[in-house]
């Protein structure tokens, strides 16, 4: 991507953050189509409420909680009943934590849980896991339909023994089942196409007056009899019989896997809410929580109001123990219509993303039609395949494998937020910080163990046909820019196999190259840190020339520099070169240095000033030892015995290998390349708590706001070194500048900052600091008026009028920078132009920044060129 290109890529379909415009302006964000307002107006319609948790608990709420509830205390028991809830919200609890993890990681999109793992795990697992998804729903879609049908039979269907009532006039039987699922599925397919609602309140006062009428019944028992009871229940229904609507014999496993299909709408509420974010985490576990109870509670009901033959033998009992019984029959009917109608939906967009993908190349082509934004094609494929499955005829049939094909995609969802900790990227810093790689895991361990306990060869057999699908897309499906998790991944353990061509901003991770040891040994320590588990190259320049020579004079060197990074305990590669220049001995190292995708994207250097070197390493030695750790004693010369391989910090007297000029050009050579360059000044001590960011171009600080590719670049590495063990109890700190006596713009500017760092999930303290009057007046002064219409590329170059910009102006900001940079912070990161382009320039540009961080402390000047943050999933 180039200087130009995006840095946020945005999917938030109709939002427009507040400083989107600056961005889009400055960096070409691509920004919302229907600005704030629409944003504001979803967000005020659906809410963490009515955007997660109605739509999570009615998925949920649906054919267990009306006829299978009592089927499942009937043959299980009370307790073993309770084991089986605690077992399966053990499960999707794991499972929430994933799902609020990656969802507050980015933008969602249409696709719920396939578009998390195709986006975090590239697109063989989300295509495979996708097309599995997509089944689940449409099976899912189908046992809702033969539960409606058979709540509907067992209120009018004729009875086998021929006693009907003036109501019970439907005929019953196989084909008559199949013919009544049609028609309600078509009445559900009619419905997705033209959107209507569904009222869904009828089924939160049905759930109240059930628990309400148990609770009447159980008070008569007293609490002496509640005890006898749960005795009873604990040996009389414990006992496994056969299920009467398909004849099998039942046992734990088949039980549970019933009993599941009351877990699986967790996902509801990311479907819905994908634009609020923010909602997801507390609506899914409240929904979560809610339902865990109301089940708990019905079981404990249901055990102490009923016996167990009319559990095992009437499906549709709650009719007959709740205040008035046609309550229960609408509960029953908009419940399972709803959640029939959810999961047909569900299936169809999940269907459409993977069309608009076009991971499956000319198989969906057309099914990503859409017609008033409705994907009718979709829903259309969608309807024909639960047709299909409501062959199988009975609920309790199609209930395992449904049961299974939620589990394998709650895996996959657990198995993608476990890749993306493991792969410590530094764009992976989610809002939800409430799970670890423990959760993964034993969400992971827990759907695997529970597939093959239910039914070992259905188990198998998806998990097949997901790799096969998985090695299809490998071969055959085209090559997407989503950003591939095995990148970040292989970055750790296979460091050769690293593609560029896969490279993607979300995973970016600096990669560092910095210099001589001598004087540097505390910058080298505090980069080992920045870094983040990223590449980091100790490379350093030496001037000469093979001809004459009988060898490479640096081979003999490495092992002393493998010292000196035992020594400072730091993790780094080292690369040495010769040749005839200090700045073509630069451009070597970032030519060379690096292979595939590892190579370094970020130049450190040490800053360029009269100074006289100090000598870190002096009154030690380092005693070569290949790779084992070196010792290090006290030295009685050290310029005499130390070790002939590092040259000696130079003396005050003694004249510079490298001139103005000549270190100008190698950061203007560093630019060219697509190298980040960072200038380190007054790194020889440390002290602090606080990592002070100025994002604004303070040598020109009305150039470009405060989101360019630049100042995006210091608060990404600022954010990295927070991220970091040893910088963990540091504060971030963002300064913004605006000017004096502007409250209306200084809110709105503070407004518009709160809202970037909230887009990219960054945590820092931002304090205001108003330009002082002679910062002010001298800015005024000395820019031109046409200034503010230039373009991007000029602002990021040198300013052409270099004499205007005095000492005067530069020392009272610097001046600023120390008055409001109390209590002194650890580091400070500033904002570094980029090299003029008329090199008689290079003399005033090195002054100004010289001036510009004089006596600051430990100072990172930073010039970015690479997008590396984003809001996208």
């Amino acid at each position: 991507m180039s200087e130009k290109s995006a840095l946020l890529h945005y999917r938030l379909a109709p939002s427009t953050s507040p400083w989107s415009k600056d961005v889009s302006k400055h960096s070409g964000i691509k920004a919302g189509r229907h600005g704030r307002r629409t944003r504001d107006k979803t967000a005020r319609e659906l809410g963490v409420v009515f955007g997660v948790v109605i739509p999570t608990v009615l998925s949920m709420f649906s054919v267990v909680l009306f006829l299978r509830i009592g089927f499942v205390v009937g043959q299980a028991g009370l307790y073993q009943s309770i084991a089986m809830f605690l077992v399966a919200y053990f499960i999707i609890t794991m499972t929430v934590l994933s799902v609020c993890a990656i969802s507050t990681n980015g933008a969602l999109d249409a696709g719920g849980a396939y578009y998390m793992i195709s986006r975090a795990l590239g697109p063989e697992f989300g295509g495979s896991i996708g097309i599995m998804f997509f089944f689940a729903n449409v099976c899912g879609s189908a046992l809702y339909v033969l539960g409606l049908v058979e709540a509907i039979m067992s209120t009018f269907g004729i009875p086998e023994d021929g006693a009907a009532g003036l109501h019970q006039v439907l005929p019953s039987g196989y084909w008559w089942s199949l013919l009544y699922g049609t028609v309600l599925l078509f009445l559900c397919f009619i419905v997705c196409l033209v959107r209507l609602h569904c009222f869904h309140f009828t089924l939160c006062f049905t759930v109240f007056t059930i628990v309400f009428r148990g609770c009447n019944k159980m008070a008569l028992h007293g609490l002496i009899t509640l005890c006898v009871e749960l005795s009873v229940l604990a040996t009389e229904l414990s006992n496994y019989t056969v299920d009467y609507t398909t004849g099998a014999m039942m046992n734990f496993a088949t039980v549970f896997a019933v009993m599941f299909n009351g877990c699986t709408g967790i996902m509801a509420g990311s479907n819905m809410s994908g634009k609020m974010v923010y909602s997801i985490p507390r609506g899914t576990l409240a929904a979560v929580l809610t339902t865990f109870i109301t089940y708990n509670l019905l079981s404990l009901l249901v055990a102490l109001s009923c016996d167990r033959h009319l559990l095992q033998k009437d499906y549709s009992f709650l009719g007959d123990i709740n205040i008035w019984k046609p309550l229960v029959t609408i509960g029953v009917y908009s419940s399972t219509l709803s959640a029939a109608m959810s999961n047909l939906i569900g299936a169809s967009r999940v269907l459409y993303a993977l069309s608009k993908d076009n991971l499956f190349g000319k198989i969906f082509e057309h099914v990503s039609y859409l017609k008033r934004g409705n994907p009718w094609a979709a829903v259309l494929v969608s309807w024909l395949l639960i047709q299909v499955v409501l062959f199988a005829g009975k609920l309790n049939t199609i209930a395992g494998i449904v049961t299974i094909f939620f589990l394998l995609v709650y895996a996959a969802v657990n198995l993608a937020c476990l890749a993306l900790e493991w792969a410590s990227a530094p764009n992976f810093r989610p809002s939800f910080r409430c799970f670890t790689w423990h959760t993964c895991t034993l969400g992971i361990l827990g759907c695997l163990v529970m597939m093959f306990l239910i039914n070992a060869i259905y188990a198998f057999a998806s998990i097949a046909f997901m790799l096969l699908l998985l090695m299809l897309i490998h071969y055959l499906g085209p090559i997407s820019n989503w950003g591939y998790i095995s990148q970040a991944l292989i970055y750790h353990q296979y460091l050769l196999m690293l593609d560029g061509r896969k490279d993607h901003v979300k995973f970016w991770r600096s990669q560092l190259m910095v210099a001589n040891p001598h004087s540097c040994t505390g910058l080298m320590t505090f980069i080992n840190d920045l870094k983040k588990s990223g590449l980091y190259v100790l490379g350093h320049v030496k001037l000469g020339s093979l001809d004459g020579l009988p060898s490479d004079p640096l081979q003999s060197h490495y092992d002393s520099w493998l010292s000196l990074v035992d020594h400072l305990n730091i993790k780094a590669f080292v690369n040495l070169t010769l040749a005839d220049s200090v700045r073509h001995r630069v451009q070597n190292l970032l030519f060379v240095t690096g292979f595939g995708g590892m190579r370094p994207n970020t130049l450190v250097l040490g800053f360029y000033d009269d100074c006289t070197p100090q000598d870190h390493l002096q009154g030690k030695i380092l005693l070569s030892s290949g790779c084992c750790l070196d010792t290090e004693t006290p030295s009685i010369d050290p310029r005499e015995q130390w070790s002939p391989f590092f040259h000696n910090v130079r003396d005050a007297e003694e004249l510079k290998d490298l001139q103005e000029e000549e270190y100008v050009s190698v950061i203007a050579d560093a630019v060219k390349m697509g190298k980040n360059v960072t200038l380190a000044r007054y790194f020889n001590h440390m002290t602090g708590q606080f990592i002070d960011v100025w994002l604004l171009n303070l040598l020109r600080p009305d150039g470009c706001g405060y989101v360019d590719i630049c100042s995006l670049f210091l608060l990404q590495l600022a954010s990295v070194l927070k991220e970091t063990r040893a910088w963990s109890q540091a504060r971030l700190r963002l300064f913004l500048c605006v000017e004096a006596g502007c409250s209306l713009k200084e809110e709105e500017e503070e407004k518009k900052l709160r809202m970037m760092l909230k887009e990219l999930r960054i945590s820092a303290q931002v304090q205001i600091v108003a330009w002082d009057p002679v910062v002010a007046a001298l800015h005024r002064r000395d820019r031109p008026e046409d200034e503010k219409a230039e373009k991007e590329d000029d602002i990021q170059t040198f300013p052409n009028n270099v004499p205007q910009l005095t000492d005067e102006y530069i020392c009272a900001v610097n001046d600023l920078i120390r008055r409001h940079g109390a209590p002194q912070p650890a580091v400070r990161f500033l904002y570094l132009p980029r090299p003029p382009a008329d090199t008689s320039h290079y003399h005033a540009y090195l002054h100004q920044v010289a001036v510009l961080s004089w006596d600051l402390g430990p100072t990172l000047l930073i010039h970015g060129v690479t997008p590396v943050v984003t809001t996208d999933l």
